[in-house]
């Protein structure tokens, strides 16, 4: 085993983190999709790849004072996967040891170790190894005392196996591999990636489409600590949302079966909840500096970043999630497709002369109606039942949104799936129910090796 570093010496360079990446990432073309590995004939290498794990996790972990508990915990579940013959993995027991929402405290790292699958990344759930920092600023702690989210953190990528040398933005506790569900008490963002794809995107895509962006928001493309705090924003509030307002009982996080324009209006719903806080935000506090008032420097940064964040969900909705993705049920993409052609509808948005325009001080009041006219469909259909919203719902978007020439949700569903159980009302919506308008497939042929090129990416590149 290399000798460690000393303690002050960057963790990603540290000779232990690299004999750990590097063990980590010789037993996953081993695994099988579940995380065991089936081959008898590698459970030598195996075990010698775990030795090198847990004789790395041991000395990085004078590093991780805060994270002791986990790491003890996380090498008893390395061996005792080991000595149970490397079936299935179960790491309840690090998992459940692993709080790092109680210590949100800005420039904080955590070492992850984890068989678990990466969302928008691999689908396997293989042993994976990250190194992370937490973004916690002052007035992100202040603004969580009004916006509580105590499960919520936001952290920077370091260093990561390839689970995540991928799009994946978010490390959430139910990927890993365990043997029971407990209760979940943490969710994590990438902000870092969040901030850099975004900054990448957007900039190509205001370039393509001639749109002149205002300079606050061309002061995020040119600072990536800016829009990594923006974003912080965003998720806070974002994140929260999907618990709180007049719902259809739980409309997004009981796992069920239902059409995925479903999934589009409950996040665009947080992402316009997000931006009309921060409106208000904004406004509110914009009132007492033009009354006179000096803010304290927590309330001049809530100001500032309060208006960016406007600008990272606009932008980041009609530039990358209505083109980033397959067109196979990719409800994000037609949440970004919906806040495009609504703007267009109501004249705020223009596509004249092969340029992009937009009435920027008309912007807010017109997200906000989008958000109130969402809002106003979720308190209506708590008296609804489930089918009976859904429909509701699609008559929403298709009130902005022009669904397929095909579409048998369009023309009107026969009698016997509106008489049959709920399957055939999912069943009968297209996988690209409401395709890209012709705008929007011109951009994406345009902006094709700009969104691929962010897969992997960090808040350095």
């Amino acid at each position: 085993m290399p000798a460690l570093l000393a303690v002050d010496s960057p963790v990603e360079t540290d000779a232990a983190w690299l004999a750990l990446k590097d063990a980590v990432t010789a037993m996953q073309p081993l695994q099988a999709t579940d995380g065991s590995l089936p081959n008898a004939a590698d459970h030598t290498r195996a075990a010698a790849l775990i030795d090198t794990i847990t004789a790395s996790v041991a000395a990085l972990a004078p590093r991780f004072p805060h994270d002791a508990a986990y790491l003890d915990a996380l090498v008893v579940d390395l061996r005792r996967w080991q000595h149970g013959g490397f079936g299935v993995p179960d790491f309840l027991d690090a998992l459940t040891a692993f709080q790092p929402q109680q210590d949100r405290i800005d420039g904080l790292r955590h070492l992850v170790v984890f068989p678990m699958y990466t969302q928008n990344g691999s689908p396997d759930r293989h042993l994976e190894a990250v190194l992370v920092e937490v973004i916690w600023p002052e007035f992100i702690a202040r603004l969580e005392t009004e916006y509580t989210n105590r499960l919520f953190v936001s952290l920077r990528l370091i260093d990561f196996t390839s689970g995540y040398d991928t799009n994946s933005a978010v490390l959430f506790p139910e990927t890993v591999a365990m043997r029971e569900v407990p209760t979940f008490t943490w969710g994590a963002i990438f902000q870092d990636r969040e901030a850099a794809r975004y900054r990448r995107v957007v900039e190509a895509a205001a370039e393509i489409t001639k749109l002149e962006l205002p300079d606050r928001a061309r002061r995020m493309l040119e600072d990536q600590a800016l829009a990594e705090r923006a974003f912080v924003m965003w998720d806070l509030i974002h994140d929260r949302s999907h618990m709180r307002g007049d719902l259809p009982f739980d409309p997004f996080m009981i796992k069920q079966r239902m059409p995925y324009f479903l999934y589009s209006l409950e996040e665009l719903r947080c992402d316009l909840t997000a931006f009309r806080e921060c409106v208000t935000i904004e406004r509110r506090l914009q009132a007492r500096v033009d009354a006179g008032e000096t803010l304290d420097e927590a309330e001049a940064a809530m100001l500032e970043h309060a208006a960016l964040v406007q600008d990272a969900v606009l932008f980041d909705r009609i530039f990358r999630f209505a083109i980033t993705g397959s067109r196979v049920r990719n409800y994000d993409g037609l949440g970004g497709q919906l806040l495009f052609a609504w703007l267009h509808r109501r004249g705020v948005l223009h596509w004249t002369d092969t340029r992009l325009t937009i009435d920027w001080a008309d912007v807010p009041d017109a997200v906000t109606a989008l958000g109130d006219a969402i809002d106003r469909l979720y308190w209506e259909s708590i008296d609804r039942p489930k089918t009976a919203h859904w429909l509701a719902a699609y008559e929403l978007v298709r009130g902005v949104l022009t669904p397929h020439p095909a579409s048998r949700w369009a023309r009107g569903l026969d009698d016997h799936v509106l008489a049959g159980p709920p399957s055939g009302f999912t069943n009968a919506v297209l996988d690209d129910e409401f395709p890209l308008s012709m705008f929007f497939e011109a951009l994406e042929k345009k902006m094709r090796p700009v969104i691929a090129s962010t897969a992997g990416i960090r808040g350095t590149d």
